[in-house]
């Protein structure tokens, strides 16, 4: 069965546009040993993690799934800054637009991070935060690429993969999701979800969610068969 070092192990070789025959080479190992590690089909030895980690450039917690920050850093919910609370204006020179858009989305997006959190499935929300952050992760790089400072190794996935790979994450992240949702052995306890319930537990939340819901619907309508 795949875990999430095996996914992680794919995810980094496809981010470096590598094949499978050229990673095994440099990791020192066979081609169809990899393919084993990759599939989840066999576990790797401490020092074969130890390669992978120096090779890809990422943290023993990382490639084992234990955190989503590639150098190992630990993240605390308390210290994290929140730029819902900017008490300072720092995003103050946003547009009227942007500034919507960002609201509307932040607010959206709490409202499923709420309602992971309250399922007590700590996948679920993890896997939120892996489909979440591929979507921030190409728009960051569209944006970076423009600006002219393209640094060599800033970003660890070549130009030629990252969309392609991102997407590709984002699409696993998407399946694993949909499967926690409809696992019948200890499922998700997700909430009662309708309007009246969304209204009530998040008042000040619960337009900007159907809100944007709604058009993305729209859009989607729009470009089916009629």
């Amino acid at each position: 069965m795949a875990t999430d070092f095996s996914r992680v192990l794919a995810f980094l070789r496809k981010e470096r546009c590598l094949s499978q025959r050229k990673a095994a080479e440099a990791l020192g190992i066979s081609q169809a040993l990899l393919s084993h590690y990759e599939t989840g089909a066999r576990e790797p030895g401490l020092p074969f993690i130890t390669r992978a980690c120096d090779f890809y450039g990422v943290s023993s917690d990382y490639i084992l799934g234990r955190t989503l920050v590639r150098d190992g850093a630990a993240f605390d919910p308390e210290t994290v800054y929140d730029a819902q609370e900017d008490k300072q204006n720092r995003l103050g020179r946003a547009s009227v637009s942007s500034m919507l858009g960002r609201k509307m989305v932040i607010n959206s997006i709490s409202v499923l991070f709420d309602l992971a959190g309250r399922s007590g499935s700590t996948a679920l929300a993890t896997e939120l935060t892996n489909y979440f952050g591929g979507a921030v992760y190409k728009m960051f790089r569209h944006f970076y690429s423009l600006s002219g400072s393209e640094e060599q190794g800033f970003f660890s996935a070549p130009s030629c993969a990252y969309g392609p790979a991102s997407e590709s994450d984002m699409a696993q992240s998407e399946a694993r999701i949909l499967a926690i949702l409809h696992q019948k052995k200890d499922p998700p306890q997700l909430p009662g979800i309708s309007n009246n319930t969304l209204a009530k537990e998040y008042p000040q939340l619960v337009r900007s969610l159907l809100t944007l819901a709604h058009q993305a619907g729209d859009r989607a309508a729009k470009k089916l068969p009629q």
